[in-house]
């Protein structure tokens, strides 16, 4: 696991006065969440590699000399600047079950893609159920086999033991996507195979009828 160091600064004071106070001296308020809460600042320097990747990373929070292994529970941002105004971390504590969202990694080509296809991501984070003993940074999901038009769904992605997926079973993860050209082109062949079919069949026999 990737654990980023973040140095933190305990506060006393908490609410919206104390937290603006807390900006205003150029520091983001926080809180661990664990056996017991604990309110503390940093900057934004510390949770810049944690906050702004799409991996999936623990934070190891060191207060007033103790460490904290902790994952990122929520984080609010400014709705206009965008910054980064309040993050809740959760104490791992081992045995206790917790949840999180955990990156998916394609590996593999898919056969659709060799063929012209195009692979589209459309779930890119699983929720999971673990302890942080069993906790992984990634899962994986092999699409080699996927030809062009199909998916794969949550149900097919590899899971390590003592992990449980939150979502449902059949949410597709990825799919190969059949090209514009490449649709008209099979179509345009279709109609050409359909056309000669019936040009080539046998005309309907007529009864002769005496005059």
């Amino acid at each position: 696991m990737n654990y980023i160091q973040i140095a933190g600064e305990s506060r006393d004071l908490t609410g919206k006065k104390a937290s603006k106070a807390v900006r205003n001296n150029g520091a983001i308020p926080c809180c661990i969440y664990g056996e017991q809460n604990i309110n503390f600042s940093t900057t934004e320097k510390h949770l810049r590699t944690l906050v702004y990747t799409p991996d999936f990373k623990l934070a190891d929070i060191t207060i007033d000399g103790k460490s904290y292994k902790c994952i990122l529970k929520d984080i609010q941002f400014h709705p206009t600047s965008e910054a980064i105004v309040h993050v809740d971390f959760q104490e791992l504590i081992p045995k206790r079950p917790i949840k999180v969202e955990i990156p998916v990694r394609l590996t593999g080509v898919a056969k659709g893609v060799k063929n012209g296809g195009k692979m589209l991501n459309l779930l890119r984070r699983i929720k999971v159920k673990t302890t942080p003993e069993q906790l992984v940074d990634e899962l994986f999901a092999d699409v080699t086999h996927l030809t062009l038009g199909q998916a794969m769904r949550v149900k097919e992605v590899q899971v390590p033991e003592g992990i449980e997926i939150l979502v449902a079973p059949n949410i597709p993860i990825c799919q190969v996507e059949i090209p514009r050209a490449l649709r008209s082109a099979t179509a345009a062949e279709e109609e050409a195979e359909a056309a000669a079919a019936a040009g080539g069949e046998a005309p309907a026999e007529v009864e002769a009828t005496e005059e």
